[in-house]
């Protein structure tokens, strides 16, 4: 099916901003074989060391800027990617219900602290209005946001407002988890918080009003191989919690590669050298070393069984190389005995879900999940 035409500007500005960061890479290669390259950096370095070393007419203000020229455009294109989120939610996205939230910090042996957003349909704790009486509990779901490991967030407009959105039209309990990002913090630091946020959700079950027999997961993208790996943890450990369901969207599932479509990229007009060099850059800012692809907890499709999994709903999208992460997934879901189902909707990318204001897939799509997610009030 051809591309939807709300994606074809998008699709124009995407490919020339690929196009640019090949290009700009390649520049750097060269400038590197130079031979007075190295010369002129040096030169470079001496003068900005002796403007460095002249006396202040007055005292410096704190530098509240990272460190290192890499630190700093790290937080450059965070700022820039915050806005332009912003900006989505406004032109093409639906915001989210004003719904009671709290928010708390669970530790995680030997890793920074993990933030936790709890969003509850409830209007209050007690239909009475006492906040101390007794409440209905409700399902619940564990979620991870999207961002290629490396940007996003639980504080991002469109992140915020789909699970606002989520949390109400499912009548369930959500509990987003903010994980780190990388690379200041490598694989497998988002992993373990997340494996701690899901017992501290079940530990706090009756606290926070949800019932601890009906708890799933759900992930997009880079978080779904986050949900996915943490079900793995769960059925691997001593006392395995009953995780109910789990929920993929565009997942990447194998950062080894070996799964990637990019017959989704050709029919963009993307040439495959710099789709494959985008999609590499993922695994190598995540990643500790190139060896990590092959382990399960990165890479859930490299798992030596999948069998006692929770049933699994997958949801891809045709113009997106990591449809085919999501459909091996299914495949080797079934073939291990788990109960897992995988559409794929076509004529739109791997963004979708944000465009719930303007396109009709986008609000089938979450109209899809959320009737997925309803399956925890009968688990």
């Amino acid at each position: 099916m051809p591309l939807d035409p709300i994606f074809a500007e998008r699709l124009r500005v995407h490919r020339r901003y690929l196009i640019g960061q090949a290009l700009a890479a390649a520049k750097k290669r060269l400038t590197s074989l130079w031979p007075f390259a190295h010369a002129l950096s040096a030169g470079t370095q001496k003068t900005r060391t002796d403007a460095a070393a002249r006396p202040s007419r007055r005292p410096a203000a704190p530098d509240r800027t990272p460190a290192g020229p890499r630190a700093r455009a790290r937080a450059k294109h965070r700022r820039a990617a915050l806005a332009w989120d912003r900006k989505e939610l406004e032109t093409v996205g639906i915001p989210g219900p004003d719904i009671r939230t709290q928010e708390h910090l669970v530790d995680v042996p030997g890793r920074p602290a993990v933030r936790v957003r709890v969003y509850d349909p409830r209007p209050s704790p007690d239909p009475t209005g006492d906040p101390t009486g007794p409440r209905t509990p409700l399902p619940a779901v564990l979620a991870f946001f999207g961002g290629a490991f490396r940007i996003g967030g639980i504080d991002y407009p469109t992140t915020d407002a789909g699970f606002r959105r989520r949390a109400v039209d499912a009548d369930i309990v959500l509990v987003a988890v903010d994980y780190a990002l990388a690379p200041e913090h490598r694989y497998p630091v988002a992993v373990e918080q997340s494996a701690v946020a899901l017992r501290w959700l079940f530990a706090h079950a009756a606290e926070l009003g949800v019932d601890a027999g009906r708890i799933g997961i759900l992930g997009t993208s880079a978080g779904a191989n986050l949900a996915a790996a943490v079900t793995l943890i769960n059925r691997d450990h001593p006392d395995p919690l009953p995780l109910r369901l789990q929920v993929l969207e565009v997942p990447v599932l194998d950062l080894t590669g070996r799964h990637l479509d990019l017959g989704a990229t050709r029919a963009l007009g993307v040439p495959t050298v710099i789709a494959l060099r985008e999609l590499r850059s993922v695994a190598r800012t995540y990643l500790p070393h190139r060896r990590a692809a092959r382990e399960p907890l990165a890479s859930p499709l490299c798992a030596a069984s999948h069998e006692d999994l929770p049933p699994a709903v997958i949801l891809t999208a045709e113009f997106d190389p990591l449809r085919g992460d999501g459909a091996a997934y299914a495949a080797a879901l079934r073939a291990s005995g788990v109960d897992a189902s995988a559409v794929q909707y076509l004529g739109v990318t791997h963004d979708t879900p944000i465009f719930t204001g303007v396109l009709p897939a986008a609000r089938r799509w979450h109209a899809d999940v959320v009737a997925a997610l309803r399956r925890l009030h009968g688990a």
